[in-house]
């Protein structure tokens, strides 16, 4: 899942991305609302962390801003942090758009599970689990497995490789393209290049496979999971 981060502090804001980093999002950050703005007109996120107390331009505006139609992805979740304890800010926040919020000092669990709420709500997941035939994700548990006869084998699956997996989940039975992957991978961080996107969809195919699960290439687009038994029709 890639993260836009807007937060003015640079301390905090660096607690912040490596907590979320950890959880295993990427994460971009900005330190102002202006720079935000121009971040949102032209690139996908999956979600959004805006700061109130920001210099210039306030969160609150920039939560206004961002669902403006012509803002890349209007509908993006969005949590708004504040050290403003007011009803009225809180009110005010929400009624312009923001998806939730919290106030300082918080917490990093509850601000991964606030986030993983966001997620769900915005892919219209019921559940932290999101599953494909015998194949699960615990979002808040991270721990992956395959099921089988009532039974569960625990799928080893690196950070990398979870980023993938959990996007192939969320898709499918769509395929997903291999430039949104190759986003959640890095975000604006250019170690990886889009071959690596294969490397980890190789790896993947070699840990679903006995469990009937395959990844079929989609020529000019991205990946897509398949039952084993439909895939070979």
């Amino acid at each position: 899942m890639r993260l836009l981060l807007v937060e003015d502090d640079v301390m905090l804001a660096s607690g912040i991305k490596l907590g979320l980093t950890d959880a295993g999002y990427a994460v971009d950050w900005v330190g102002s609302a202006e720079r935000a703005e121009e971040v949102l007109r032209n690139e996908t996120f999956d979600a959004a962390i805006i700061d109130i107390g920001l210099p210039d331009m306030d969160g609150l505006e920039l939560t206004r801003r961002v669902r403006r139609p012509e803002m890349k992805c209007p509908d993006l979740p969005l949590l708004i942090l504040t050290a403003r304890d007011a009803l009225q800010d809180r009110v005010r926040g929400l009624d312009l758009g923001a998806d939730d919020y919290m106030i300082k000092p918080y917490e990093l669990p509850e601000l991964l599970a606030r986030l993983r709420a966001l997620l769900r709500r915005s892919q219209a997941a019921t559940t932290a689990v999101l599953s494909f035939g015998p194949i699960e994700l615990d979002t808040a548990q991270r721990q992956a497995s395959a099921r089988r006869d009532g039974h569960s084998t625990p799928l080893d699956v690196g950070p990398r490789e979870w980023t993938v997996l959990e996007y192939l989940l969320i898709n499918a039975p769509k395929p997903a393209s291999k430039d949104k992957l190759l986003q959640a991978l890095t975000g604006w961080d250019k170690e990886i290049t889009p071959n690596a996107v294969e490397v980890y969809i190789s790896r993947l195919r070699s840990k679903l496979e006995p469990h009937g699960v395959t990844l079929r290439s989609i020529r000019g687009f991205g990946y897509r999971l398949e039952l084993a038994q439909a895939a070979g029709q």
